[in-house]
């Protein structure tokens, strides 16, 4: 077993205070948006070693079969497939799809062959993975994932005397399926039909008034003033309408697959995806967007979002497994000294949430964790035990 160092996100969404009140690190006024615990090459997390600290991904590139295990790496080569996160959001994040894999390999392909360099702002694809990722609430989290039905967001569009809000209720009137929710997402994102900042205002102002005069709809309505508020004119404003909105409680969990339009709103959360980088972005950033290419990614059927419900291992634990064969997110609470077995047996990364507790292995010994502290397991080092008084979130492969 092996302490962790992750690496940290600076991006402007971040808290200023969530990570590192949580983590125990300095504040030093500055938004911190995630902390990174993994191996991805972009920001890979730094493991203490009897030979000093050690990039992870290097420490698993020349010990992979000790790390990950035979198994883990027959079905995934010699590389760690999962990335764990904490991510804090103080503002909303952008609106964006995660690429399927077929489309990452093809596009991460296309953009090294044009010559277009991995660091380079206007790149798409940083790896050739896909990116569905679970996302476990620690505090009160908003979100926006996946379609609506398009009745219901024609309905929300009716109520909106502005000529933009007419114009989209028709298509979603005249097409209440996949077809019209496409044919209005591809109108507002392409770059010949999408809506003028002043049209953005009105549909916003629209909202207000309809949410002053007491709105059937007041939570798609604050999250339209909301997102003006944040993004004044950006086409995410409208686009929000023909979202889910989402609300976790803290110890709630949301799966969001690749393909699936989301944007994260508010609140702090463990977050736990395939390891990639690779983010198409449609909307609510500063950031490169590149319209074709996320339009053909997209997954445009409406459903309601993916909650997922822990199922219980030995009492302490509760293992949400997410449909993917990626990873798996467990989160265990012992108590007054008490030990409990952790699931899974192959590379996992433990984090300390609350209190203190001792991970013990048969093949390895003790390790202590307090709040914020990390680890990585090697697959070498077999079962785990957990004692102490805290909550860790456990990372694993299924």
């Amino acid at each position: 077993m092996l302490r962790l160092t992750h690496s940290t996100q600076r991006y402007a969404w971040g808290s200023t205070t969530a990570i590192p009140d949580l983590l125990g690190t300095e504040q030093d006024g500055s938004p911190v948006a995630e902390a990174w615990f993994g191996a991805h090459s972009s920001a890979p997390a730094m493991a203490e070693t009897s030979h000093g600290a050690r990039r992870l991904d290097e420490l698993i590139a020349t010990s992979h079969v000790e790390v990950l295990g035979e198994g883990v790496i027959g079905r995934f080569g010699s590389t760690l497939p999962y990335l764990l996160k904490v991510i804090a959001a103080e503002r909303p994040l952008s609106l964006q799809v995660h690429p399927r894999v077929e489309r990452a390999r093809a596009g991460y392909a296309a953009e090294d062959a044009a010559g277009v360099p991995l660091t380079a702002p206007d790149r798409n694809y940083r790896d050739p993975n896909h990116k569905p990722e679970l996302v476990y609430a620690l505090t009160q989290f908003e979100a926006l994932c996946g379609f609506r039905a398009p009745r219901r967001a024609a309905e929300l569009f009716a109520g909106l005397d502005v000529p933009l809000a007419k114009e989209l209720h028709g298509i979603l009137a005249d097409e209440p399926s996949a077809d019209g929710i496409r044919a209005v997402f591809e109108q507002l994102l392409h770059p010949s039909t999408r809506p003028s900042a002043e049209e953005v205002a009105e549909i916003a102002a629209a909202c207000a008034e309809r949410l002053a005069a007491g709105s059937p709809s007041p939570r798609s309505d604050r999250t339209v003033v909301l997102l003006q508020r944040a993004y004044p004119g950006d086409l995410g404003v409208v686009t929000s309408l023909l979202l889910n909105p989402v609300t976790l409680k803290p110890g709630e969990a949301l799966f969001v697959p690749a393909g699936g339009v989301h944007a994260y709103l508010s609140g702090v959360a463990v977050e736990i995806m395939a390891s990639s980088d690779n983010v198409l972005r449609a909307g609510l950033t500063p950031k490169h967007v590149d319209v074709p290419e996320l339009l053909d990614n997209v997954d445009y059927v409406a459903a309601p979002p993916i909650r997922i419900a822990p199922e219980t291992f030995h009492d302490a634990t509760k293992v949400f497994y997410a449909p993917v064969d990626d990873f798996e997110l467990s989160v265990t609470e012992v108590r007054d000294g008490a030990e409990h077995p952790l699931p899974g047996r192959g590379p996992r990364i433990v984090l300390c949430l609350s209190g203190g507790v001792t991970l013990r292995s048969g093949s390895a010994g003790d390790l202590d964790l307090v709040q914020g502290q990390s680890a990585f397991v090697p697959a070498s080092d077999g079962a785990l035990c957990v004692a102490g008084s805290g909550t860790i979130v456990q990372a694993d492969v299924p």
